[in-house]
């Protein structure tokens, strides 16, 4: 008795691979890119109006001048623990967190997300340094003395923090993705409020950089998705859902508060110390809201989405 091995002919294989091509094009068609390039062109209008809001009005101006000096009022820990915070960012520590993100790319055997995580970081820094140093002038409009007459928009301690948030938001595989964001994130939205209770940058610094960061992250999102690196996951786990919560009462609470000091002392003059005060928290609060809102506004526009070698891989 004999047997005959059954084997796929090509014809099966040539199936199987057409269908494997067909879903792979499919799971890269149903993620549109409108989302991100609606976020790129929020965040340049944003930008633009706070720095002209900020800025280039008195009104802005003598605002954040007033919270510079209600910053005064900081007890002696409070800022000594801004400045420990704000400098353990150094240029070795950017180069090494920077390694860090390409390296688990290249973990991930994914070497154009390395390059592109990689990229984020160094983007970020030079539209930051290139806008604050050269590009965007800041009139002195009040009086205002010292080194608070240079322009400090944007942040360029804010853009690194978020940048790195974004970077790793990228590189690390999707199951991984809450746990990686519950511990950096806080990290991320503590340095923007640092930069202000140290009297390092001013309010509309940390959104800027916080919008500069959404930007960089968009293109690198167009990127990925033009060249077929994106792919819908089906599951998503819960704790990811309770992470988002946290962040986004986090948020709320800070945004609420923000806006209730920054509104009260309205018709009172900013000379005033209670005042001073009064508006440095109200700067505090929503430099911590900006980072943590521009985060779950990323976080949002990758909802079911993550990176792969190639879609159908």
């Amino acid at each position: 008795m004999s047997s005959t091995a059954t084997t796929p002919s090509a014809t099966t294989v040539s199936t199987a691979t057409t269908t494997s091509a067909t879903t792979a094009a499919a799971q890269t068609r149903l993620i549109r890119p409108t989302r991100w390039w609606i976020l790129l062109v929020a965040a340049v209008i944003l930008f633009t109006a706070i720095y002209i809001l900020a800025v280039l009005t008195p009104t802005g101006q003598s605002f954040e001048n007033a919270a510079l000096r209600g910053a005064d009022q900081v007890g002696q820990q409070g800022f000594n623990e801004a400045n420990r915070a704000l400098g353990q960012i150094t240029i070795w520590s950017l180069i090494i967190a920077t390694a860090l993100v390409g390296l688990i790319g290249l973990l991930r055997r994914q070497f154009l997300l390395a390059v592109i995580g990689v990229g984020v970081i160094g983007a970020g820094q030079i539209i930051t340094q290139s806008l604050k140093r050269f590009i965007l002038p800041r009139p002195e409009l009040v009086p205002v003395t010292g080194d608070f007459t240079a322009n400090s928009l944007p942040s360029g301690h804010t853009t690194i923090a978020m940048t790195v948030l974004i970077a790793l938001f990228l590189v690390v595989p999707y199951r991984f993705r809450g746990v990686v964001m519950l511990f950096v994130s806080g990290w991320a939205v503590g340095i923007g409020a640092y930069t202000v209770t140290a009297k390092w940058h001013r309010l509309s610094d940390t959104i800027a950089a916080d919008l500069v960061a959404l930007a960089v992250g968009s293109v690198a999102a167009l990127i990925l998705l033009r060249l077929g690196r994106l792919r819908r996951v089906g599951r998503r786990p819960r704790l990811r859902m309770i992470v988002v919560v946290f962040l986004a009462l986090s948020g709320m609470v800070a945004l609420l508060l923000g806006v209730v000091l920054a509104t009260s002392p309205l018709n009172y003059p900013l000379h005033s110390p209670v005042i001073e005060w009064n508006v440095y928290l109200a700067a505090h609060s929503l430099a911590s809201a900006g980072s943590v809102f521009a985060l779950l506004t990323y976080w949002g526009t990758w909802r079911g989405i993550e990176v792969v070698r190639r879609v159908g891989k």
